[in-house]
Order: C-alpha cells, then structure tokens, then sequence
C-alpha cells in the first residue's frame, strides 16, 4: 500500500465548517482504502505503544489486488507517532521484549519462511531473532527474562510427499492429512544461534502464553486441527516447558477463547463457554494455575465478555458488552467486581495494558477501529487514521429495542438515511449478522459486505438486528434460537421490518435483506419461505439446505450442539422443511448469490442448490450466481471485496429502491472505475 499516516488533530474535535460544505456520501470506492488499528503492543514501561495499520490494496486506484497486510508504527502520545518500518514490510505478532529494548514482529523476507524479528526501540536495523528450519512461525512469546523465544510452527516438511504431488500424485485424503504444529524455543538474538531445542506438544496447539516463572505455558490444545474440534473440544492445557508434559488440564465444558496470566503467574482469566450448548465464549472466569479450578466472575449476567488484560498491579481490566453498548469493567485479583466505564460512542474490541498505560481498540458511528487510552475514566484518542472521513456526510445511527411477536425485547442498530428518513418511508435493507453466536455493537458498521453508510448515502435506512441468538444479552438469549432453525430468530427480523414501517421508517414494500454465513441463511429464508415480506435478498456464502449442509460443511458437531439441538436423521422431513429450497414455491423474491469457490464451512454447493431450484422451479425470479474463485468463507482479496460490494448496491438499486421485482437483471458485470487494476486509467 502507497497510503500514508495522518494524525491531524482537527480530526479528534467536531468537522470543521469548510469540510461540512464539502461533504458527500460514502462509496464502495471509499471503503476499498479504509484503513483501522491491527494489532496492539505496549512497552513494559508504558512509555512507547507499537501498533499496526491495516487494510488491503486500494485496487480503485491502481494498486496490486492482494489480502490484508499491517506496517508497523510506535506513538508515544496522542496524535504522536511514526511509521517504524518501511510501509512494504507487511508484519504482525508484534511484541516488545521483557526489557523493552526491542520490539519484535513476524516477518517473511524475501518470500523465506516466517521468522520472529526484531528491531531496537532507539532504532536500527530489523535482525532476525529466531526462527525454525523449513517452517514458518505461526505465532511466538517471550520467555519473562528475554532470554528466549518461543515458536508455534507448522508441520515438518514432507519431501516424499512433495516429490509424489510434483509427480502428479496430488490426491487429498480428507480429515487424515492434517498438519499439526510444533512447538520450539530458541535464544533470542542477533544472529539465530544453533537448532533451537522442540517441545513435545499435547494434541493440536492453537496458542501459546509463557507463565511469569519461566518454567510453565498454557496451552491452547485440541485432540485434532479439525475446525469442529477447535470449537467443541479444545481445553487449556498447563504444560512444562522443558519436558512438555501436561501438568494440568483445565475442564472447561465449553468453547475457550481469550486467556491473559496475571502478573504473580497464580491464575489466568479465561473467557469461555458455560456449557457444552452454550453458542459463545463469552463468559469470564478466574483460573487456579496450580489446580486448574476455575470459577465464573459474570456468568447469567445479559452480557457478554470480549476481551482482558491484567494490569501490572494485579487487577483485571475486561471489555463487557451489553448488548450494543460497551463498557470496560475492573476486577480486583480475588473477582469481585471494582468499577465499570461506559464507552459512550464507542464500540470496545480489546484492551491493552502495561506500565501506566490501558489502551483499548474501539470503533464509533464515523470511524473504524482506532487507538484510545484509558485515563481518569476517559477514552481518550490516540490515533486518526481516514482523514478523508471528515468529507462524508453520514446518516444518524442509534440504538433502538421493539417488541417481537411473543413479548421478547430484541435490540438492534439502525443507520437513518442522509438526510433523513423519507415521507411515507425509506427502502430499507436488513442486514443480518452471521453465527448466529455474534452480535453488533453500536461502532462502525460499513464494510464491503455490509451496505452502512453507503447505502444511507443511496437514500436507504439500514438496520442491524441482534436477533435471538446473538450474543451480548446473555447465553439464555443467545440460546433462545436453538432447536428452532428459521423460527423465532428470523420472525424477529421480520417483526423489526414491521416495527420499522409502523414508526415510518421503512417502506414495507420496500424492505430487502441480506447477510453472510448464518445471514445468508436468513436471507435465503427471506427470498423464498419469507418471500412475501421482502423486495429484494443478496445471500452470502449461506445455507439452503440443512440436510446436505451437514455432510458437506466442517462443523457438524457445532451446529448440533449450538444450533439444532438434533441430528437430520432424528427427523429427516424437519430439517428438509426449514431449508430455503424446500420453500421455493413461494420465491418471488430477487435474489442475488455468491459464493467463494474455496469455502469449507459452508459448501458452494448450497448456493448451488438455491440457484438450481430457483432457476427450475420459478424461471420468472430473477436470480443470479456469483462464484469468487479461490475465496474461502468470506472474500479475503482486496478486488473479490470491491467487486461484491458493487454487485451488492447495484442489485439492490435495482430491485429494492425501485420495489420493482419483475426488473430485467442487471449488467453481468459490473462497471469498474478508471483507475481499478486491469482497467486502463488516463494518463494525468
């Protein structure tokens, strides 16, 4: 990437008078350069924080189509910072040294094997740390004294292996070949000194985290690198770390995910799942790392844990999500609960801290994610990056709560129209969540697959409903929607549309939806049982069949212990009935459908089976599928994004604004702006 660093103060106050005279709506050419905070590190002493800058090519202007890359910067105050490697070195897993003195990365040079590097603080030169023979690092930490570094690598190599594939023996035993990582730690240094020693592992290792003695790691470990096991099986393993033997295994009952050892090394807090059935980790806890004991600090509380961090003095700092708010909560070391900070504005992601510093990431209504300190009970601004977003004129966005059809209060975030919502009611678009184990917090909700302030820009009203299922509200809501595919999660969506036409909001000839993975389930849904409620639908690498889903997706023990609550065989006829293609006599419904060809989760061939059905049973639908070679389950390259968010507006333009479903399809392909790579641009 060729764009540069910003940190104009003006930015932190309100829009000047002159950029309101010059303000407009976003585009998709916008979004494709949006850049946010990556990733986080803060010295031990508190006085320098490294952050990433992230974001994919601006394939709009000419820049070489690619995935997400980070370059490296330091601040020491705000608005006060310097880029400190050159802008082409995509790094991350930046860390600083137990002395502070360095601050180290991964990196590959010259398409080598990923190596942990480092560069002094005072700076000088990027030197290569550590590394392991033939494999990349995955993912590394400090021993407490510096002295060593430990490395999450992949598999060994296999060159009888590779030598059969370039031969043409390339078949795929699938489930059987899986690569399994190692573990391995080396002195750290400015030359890679010796074999560095391995670590027998147990199981696979997803994550590493080196105790403050020294001597101990826990361990992230699951019985398989399969993706269901990650979810349903994998424990947190306390292990030895000159032996590798397990000395403790901690017994949580649901998914694991963030953990952060305190500073005296006697516990680590957990944030996990309550129960087997429980769809999120997102409950935190306290662990003895003597015992493995743990015990839960919010559990049955309507809210949902994302991130923490333990402060130098012991104490716990943790990002809480209430619904669409976010607060930033203080533990004492024993759990009991000290004080909690409302974000205001601000949707939290994660907390840093260190020496005299907390940091958190957080985004707002009008900017992605950017770096704010934590001080006398403030958040106060660090880092500006988009200047340009001071020139966009964006719709209003709040919070607002109705009444679904039973009585439950469902919360959800709608962006009003610029300019405001129009007489009689706006074309309004449902943007529906995935998981459904997530939720949206009320921060920035514009990106190449959610329409935001581009489509408020186009005239429309965009709500984002935390339909039951999502998480934020508790684990009894989150599993409200279980053993109950396509009922009330999605009624709720349809009685937020009806809350939104009763409040002149929404034109209900007019409403579309759509959504990604379980929102394209939703969507799917929308176009074809739900046709009647819905103008238009763009379904996104989702489901439209429960029973084949089952055996050609990679989590079937997933979606039955957080979503069905059964298996397609207990009742064959159930399942089939809450599938999209079961209900395509009733597809009246514009419907547009993409998919990346490489997705595992949920096989193409579900958007495939729609498409199909539609295109047999309802030729007069218009219908039309889109395939995104080499794209897994979202699009990663930065062209696949532009590209769908254009498809995205101009169907919607077409069919939902219009509230003309009977529109001849739109052109094949879209137009692209001069300046886009592999379209010509004129010379200046």
């Amino acid at each position: 990437m060729t764009r540069t660093l910003s940190f104009a103060a003006a930015l932190l106050g309100s829009v000047s008078i002159a950029a309101t005279a010059q303000a407009r709506p976003m585009t998709p050419e916008d979004v494709a350069k949006l850049e946010a905070v990556g990733e986080v590190a803060i010295s031990p002493d508190g006085t320098r924080v490294a952050y990433t800058t992230g974001g994919r090519p601006d394939v709009t202007d000419g820049e070489e189509n690619g995935g997400y890359k980070q370059h490296l910067n330091v601040a020491w105050a705000p608005d006060q910072a310097r880029a400190y490697l050159p802008e082409d070195m995509n790094v991350r897993g930046v860390q600083f040294s137990p002395d502070g003195r360095t601050i180290s990365f991964l990196w590959s040079k010259d398409k080598e094997k990923t190596a942990v590097w480092g560069m002094p603080i005072d700076g000088g030169a990027q030197r290569k740390l550590a590394a392991v023979d033939g494999a990349s690092v995955r993912s590394y930490d400090w021993s407490p004294d510096g002295s060593t570094v430990y490395m999450l690598v992949g598999a060994a190599e296999d060159k009888a292996r590779e030598s059969e594939s370039k031969a043409g023996f390339n078949s795929k035993v699938y489930e059987e070949e899986s690569q399994w990582t190692r573990l391995f730690a080396a002195k750290a240094g400015g030359e890679v000194d010796g074999e560095p020693r391995e670590i027998p592992l147990p199981g696979y290792v997803s994550q590493v985290r080196i105790a403050p003695d020294g001597r101990t790691a826990v361990v992230d470990s699951a019985p398989t690198p399969q993706v269901d096991d990650s979810y349903t099986k994998k424990r947190p393993h306390i292990i030895d770390l000159t032996t590798g033997a397990v000395r403790t295994i901690v017994e949580t009952p649901g998914k694991v995910g963030d953990i952060e050892i305190s500073p005296d090394g006697s516990q680590f807090s957990m944030i996990a799942g309550v129960d087997m059935n429980d769809p999120a980790d997102t409950t935190l806890h306290l662990v003895d790392m003597a015992t493995g004991q743990f015990r839960a600090l919010n559990e049955g509380a309507a809210e949902a844990a994302v991130d923490a961090e333990f402060l130098p003095d012991g104490k716990l700092a943790a990002v809480i999500h209430k619904g669409a708010s976010s607060y930033l909560r203080f533990y004492a070391a024993n759990g009991s609960e000290l004080s909690e900070t409302e974000a205001g504005g601000l949707a939290l992601g994660s907390v840093e801290a260190a020496g005299d510093k907390i940091l958190v990431e957080a985004s707002s209504a009008k900017h992605p994610t950017e770096l704010f300190a934590f001080e006398n009970n403030r958040f106060n601004r660090w880092t500006s990056h988009n200047p340009w977003l001071s020139d966009i004129t964006f719709g209003n966005q709040r919070t607002l709560t109705y009444t679904a059809r039973d009585g439950q209060q469902v919360e959800g975030i709608l962006i009003e129209p610029v300019g405001g919502v129009a007489a009689g009611g706006s074309p309004t678009i449902m943007m529906v969540h995935g998981g459904p184990e997530a939720h949206y917090s009320n921060g920035w909700l514009t990106q190449y697959s959610m329409p935001g302030q581009m489509a408020a820009g186009k005239g429309y009203a965009v709500f984002h409903p935390n339909y039951r299922g999502s998480t934020g509200y508790g684990v009894a809501f989150a599993k409200q929607h279980q053993n109950d595919y396509a009922g009330k999660e999605f009624n709720d969506i349809v009685d937020a549309k009806r809350h939104l036409v009763a409040r002149g909001v929404a034109d209900a000839d007019r409403t579309g939806i759509t959504g990604g993975s379980y929102g394209g389930y939703a969507s799917a849904w929308g176009a074809t049982a739900l046709s009647a409620e819905y103008a238009a639908a763009v379904m996104f690498v989702g489901i439209s069949n429960q029973v084949s889903k089952f055996g050609t997706g990679d989590i079937p023990y997933e979606m039955y212990n957080v979503h069905s609550r059964k298996w397609p065989w207990d009742d064959w006829q159930a399942m089939l009935e809450v599938s999209p293609i079961y209900h395509v006599d009733k597809a009246e419904t514009p419907i547009l459908i993409m998919h990346g060809e490489e997705d595992t989760r949920v096989d193409p061939g579900q958007s495939y089976e729609l498409y199909r059905s539609i295109k047999i049973r309802k030729p007069d639908t218009p219908v039309r599928m889109v395939l995104y070679p080499g794209e897994p389950h979202g699009n990663q390259k930065a062209a696949s994004r532009y590209e769908y968010n254009l498809r995205m507006l101009r169907w919607f333009d077409t069919y939902l604004k219009t509230g003309d479903r009977k529109a001849p399809l739109p052109p094949a392909r879209p137009t692209l702006p001069e300046g886009t790579t592999g379209v010509k641009k004129d010379s200046d």
